[in-house]
């Protein structure tokens, strides 16, 4: 996914094989620096990154996030990918300016333009979201996360949220707009509770307790139909608690505020 706000360069989440695509849109604009930040390295997440454009080309700035603990950790463990045996780049021979920085739960910093909170989701292995602010707005990507409560408690049965329900209300309290994991629908997530996704009555009562604006439904089962989505897509838009929507690949929304407008692109 892209944020960017007016006149900035982008803020680029993760890099799934929608990242080839993106990237070729990105080095053909004036601007030559971005960042890159990662919720986690599973495949799905960092299939794009071997082939993203910018990393290839001389005189382009990448700064790289990575969940880590060191810079060294954070290049350590994305030269998994880029190694010479998976790929015959090495991470070492990218013509860009390529750096890595390690991101923390709970540890806010600056990329670029925009102020980022990374805080720890609910995933086997590991995995991190991401409250990114500019001028006045606020987004948030929440991928990839079971719930944070078992079924029949918390705000999803219309109880008080538990204690890790309180801590995602409280990341994404107010936000404009939230992007959220909701790759099964609730009899699916029955079945694999334990494989680090969610649906979307629990996303919905997630941001509506934290006064979110407009969700997006993201992370689609790779399986599901183009004709399943659009029925999914119809049932949401009668949402009244807040405006609810699909992610599409390509799509823009912009997110306007008192400060200028983003916008957030899916890839």
């Amino acid at each position: 996914m892209e944020i960017r706000a007016d006149g900035r360069p982008p803020l680029v989440l993760d890099a799934g094989t929608g990242a080839r695509k993106l990237g070729y849109k990105l080095v053909s604009e004036p601007s030559r620096e971005m960042d890159l930040l990662f919720t986690h390295l599973h495949m799905d997440h960092v299939f794009g990154f071997p082939f993203f454009l910018p990393i290839y080309t001389p005189g382009y700035s990448v700064r790289v996030g990575v969940p880590a603990f060191s810079e060294d950790d954070a290049r350590e463990k994305l030269g998994r990918y880029l190694n010479g045996i998976y790929h015959p780049t090495r991470l070492r021979e990218l013509p860009a300016a390529v750096t890595y920085a390690p991101v923390r739960p709970g540890r806010a910093f600056t990329a670029g333009a925009y102020r980022v909170l990374p805080f720890a989701l609910n995933h086997p292995g590991g995995s991190v979201g991401y409250r990114v602010e500019v001028d006045g707005r606020s987004i948030a990507y929440v991928t990839d996360t079971s719930p944070f409560a078992r079924p029949g408690e918390g705000v999803a049965a219309g109880k008080e949220p538990v204690k890790a329900e309180a801590r995602a209300i409280e990341w994404l309290t107010g936000c404009d707009l939230v992007v959220y994991d909701t790759m099964y629908d609730y009899e699916e997530y029955l079945e694999k509770m334990t494989w680090g996704h969610s649906y979307p009555e629990y996303a919905a009562a997630i941001c509506q307790a934290a006064g979110v604006r407009h969700l997006v439904l993201f992370h689609h089962l790779p399986d599901a139909s183009d004709e399943y989505l659009d029925q999914l897509g119809e049932k949401w838009a009668a949402y009244e608690g807040m405006k609810v929507t699909l992610a599409v690949e390509g799509e823009s929304v912009e997110v306007t505020g008192s400060g200028g407008t983003s916008t957030s692109r899916t890839s």
